[in-house]
């Protein structure tokens, strides 16, 4: 049957390899030719350039591997030869001798180009047989059945029958021998080409180590590059300045000489009158003192000459004046070329800025530890601290959970963040990390900042602070503060902006308008149109400086929902939500932009069980936790890719759907205590703020347009 016939080896036709093609049926070789055998197929000789990308490498990679699955057939090709051999060697004596028709010449092996080739081997005089198989017993039997059988007294004749098929089994088997040697020969090359794709798997290892170097360089360069804009930008201010300067003291310069020229014009004009009123006295006395007319006379030529100087003193004065004035506008030229191109350097620093935002990553989470109050500091002395910090990583914290006897550390769980804020860190370095986050919302984008954390642990000093002290003062209003110093500079640049507030709060699920004016309650909806929120029926306030903001938050203060509780004397009951909206306007390149600020105070998550909440603070306690377990399961949601995100869980999540949801920049405080007694809520808090550090929400959208 064709199955028991030799397996063919064919290895994929690739570069790196020869081809390696055996015949579907071995016959014995002519004796009248002599058989060259070549050599078993070799590799081609590997290139001197390496590929030139990884794709082609792995092209390359790929080949070289089908390559050793199809060498791997070719000890199981040897071994059915071999069989096939003893088989016909058992039915030499029954078969007649194969027709001399089907003795062709052994196939040639084909190889590479440049590979080397050996000499042929040396015929050999009897001819080899084909090898058995299936297909020749049946013709040789068919043949042997036709040829008329010897009687049993020619004896002679059956020992001739008898000695043929001896030589045409012993022909066969010599060339079956062949074919193995070789299958052998082509198994040493398979090797070969095992090595070398060893060699090629460690070539490939060093261009990824060169491609992660590259990697390297180029950040070092992007780094070096923003360098340089920052140097440049103080170069360029430094110009500016510079040639202001100058300007304004030559203008005062070219005035002080006017001023002087008019004097002594004045002071010429007088001396002319005298010299005029001398004359008209000498020609009255000229009859009375003929004696001296000659001297008066050359009086008067000096005086008309010291005239005519002065006269062309006055001209060249005035041409020198026409000179300034040229100098004047062509510095006034200069100027406006500088401020025109201060104009697009501005435009390029604000496209840097939001692609470094863009790269420290969409939601961003601080870490901030608040200090130990006086009551908490003798407790906490005599126990071993549950927080430690990194001195030389800013970015990480370690909670240690220490047993009841205070001392004995349990295990010590480390967290990681974007920053970490030790207790001894002041507001004014609090706000600078956040600072540039704030100064996109002038670009054009919609920013979100909001503090998380258990009660008691710092969210509302974090974001209000103290405003009656200036180093104490809160993100809010130094948020507030930088935003309208910014907008008063980017004047000079043609950018004109309007500012509108709205401060909400979230109380038992009920949305509450802290700058309404006293009276019955309405009710208030969310609204999503597109990338803007918007909540109906709120009083938007426009407003144009800090101390108007300041006004804003000192009203909302006092309408806010607070209580005491077992965990704080002065507990946040609600969730706070101040908007700030601003819209620009650039009258000398028609662009226009659209920004929104939200800082939100979070209320404290709490366990009943600590804080004691009863009545009315139970139901609060009850909302609060609802609402922020829902925020939880958002921010799990989004962590884990799912395709519908729970914002309508609660108000809280609906009213942040955009900051979360991908269209705006979001940076989360997680605000946490120092208090041993803290340290599962603590941990609570670490370990959402761990999840909300992972999400990914995709790139926020600057809402620019040009007229």
């Amino acid at each position: 049957m064709g199955s028991d016939r030799p397996a063919e080896v064919a290895p994929p036709q690739t570069l790196k390899q020869r081809q390696i093609k055996p015949p579907t049926k071995l016959a014995a070789p002519s004796t009248s030719s002599v058989q060259h055998v070549e050599d078993p197929p070799l590799l081609r000789e590997e290139p001197k350039n390496p590929p030139q990308s990884l794709e082609e490498e792995f092209k390359v990679h790929s080949t070289g591997m089908k390559r050793k699955a199809a060498d791997d057939d070719v000890p199981r090709t040897r071994q059915k030869l071999v069989n096939e051999t003893s088989l016909s060697s058992r039915n030499a004596r029954a078969v007649p001798p194969a027709s001399t028709k089907t003795s062709t010449t052994a196939p040639r092996l084909r190889s590479a180009p440049g590979a080397a080739v050996k000499k042929p081997l040396p015929a050999t005089a009897a001819t080899v047989p084909p090898i058995a198989t299936k297909e020749n017993l049946k013709e040789q039997t068919h043949d042997a059945g036709k040829k008329k059988k010897r009687p049993a007294w020619d004896l002679k004749g059956r020992l001739q029958d008898l000695e043929q098929l001896n030589d045409d089994t012993q022909s066969k088997l010599a060339g079956s021998t062949q074919r193995i040697s070789q299958l052998t020969e082509n198994l040493d090359g398979s090797r070969e080409t095992i090595e070398e794709l060893v060699r090629f798997k460690q070539s490939l290892q060093t261009a990824v180590a060169l491609k992660e170097r590259e990697n390297v360089d180029m950040s070092e360069q992007i780094r070096q590059y923003e360098d340089q804009l920052k140097h440049r930008e103080a170069q360029h201010e430094q110009a500016v300045k510079s040639l202001t300067l100058a300007m304004k003291e030559a203008a005062e310069a070219a005035e002080s000489k006017e001023r002087a020229y008019i004097k002594e014009v004045n002071l010429l004009n007088t001396d002319l009158q005298l010299a005029k009123d001398e004359i008209r006295h000498l020609k009255s006395v000229i009859s009375s003192q003929s004696a001296t007319h000659l001297a008066v006379e050359s009086e008067l030529r000096m005086s008309r000459l010291k005239i005519e100087t002065l006269e062309a003193t006055v001209t060249s004065k005035a041409e020198r004046i026409k000179e300034l004035e040229t100098v004047f506008e062509n510095a006034t030229k200069r100027t406006l070329e500088l401020d025109e191109k201060l104009r697009e350097e501005e435009s390029t620093r604000r496209k840097l800025h939001n692609t470094i935002q863009e790269l420290k990553g969409n939601i961003r989470v601080f870490c901030r530890v608040r200090p130990l109050l006086e009551a908490e500091r003798s407790d906490s002395e005599k126990q071993t601290p549950p927080l430690v910090f990194n001195p030389s990583d800013e970015k990480t914290i370690t909670v240690n959970v220490v047993a009841e006897n205070g001392t004995t550390i349990v295990k010590s769980i480390p967290f990681g963040f974007d920053k970490v804020f030790t207790p001894d860190a002041p507001q004014e370095r609090v706000f600078s990390e956040i600072s540039q986050l704030v100064q996109s919302a002038l670009d054009g984008y919609n920013v979100c900042i909001f503090a998380y954390g258990q009660t008691g642990s710092g969210k509302t000093y974090t974001m209000e602070g103290v405003p009656s002290e200036p180093e104490k003062m809160g993100m809010i209003p130094r948020a507030f503060t930088q935003i309208f110093e910014s907008a008063e500079q980017l004047k000079s640049k043609g950018w004109t902006y309007n500012f509108e507030a709205q401060f909400l709060e979230i109380y038992n699920e009920t949305i509450r308008d802290l700058l309404a004016a006293g009276g019955a309650e309405k009710k208030h909806e969310v609204k999503h149109v597109g990338n803007r929120t918007s909540v109906t029926d709120v009083v938007t306030a426009t407003v144009s400086s800090p101390r108007e903001v300041q006004v804003l938050l000192s009203k909302a203060a006092q309408r806010r929902a607070v209580a005491a509780t077992n965990c704080n004397e002065r507990s946040s009951r609600s969730h706070s939500v101040f908007t700030l909206r601003m819209s620009g306007q650039n009258s000398l390149t028609d662009e226009a932009c659209e920004g929104v600020l939200n800082l939100i105070d979070l209320a404290g998550s709490e366990r009943l069980s600590s804080s004691g909440s009863t009545g009315d603070r139970l139901k609060e306690t009850q909302a609060i936790n609802k609402s922020l377990s829902s925020l939880g399961d958002v921010i799990a949601a989004l962590a884990n890719k799912e395709a519908h995100i729970p914002y309508r869980n609660s108000k809280l999540t609906f009213l942040l759907q955009n900051s979360l949801g991908g269209s705006s920049k979001t940076l989360m405080f997680v605000n946490i205590s120092p208090v041993p007694a803290s340290v599962q809520e603590t941990l609570c808090s670490l370990r959402f703020a761990t999840k909300v550090n992972s999400c990914q929400i995709g790139t926020a959208q600057a809402r620019k347009s040009c007229k």
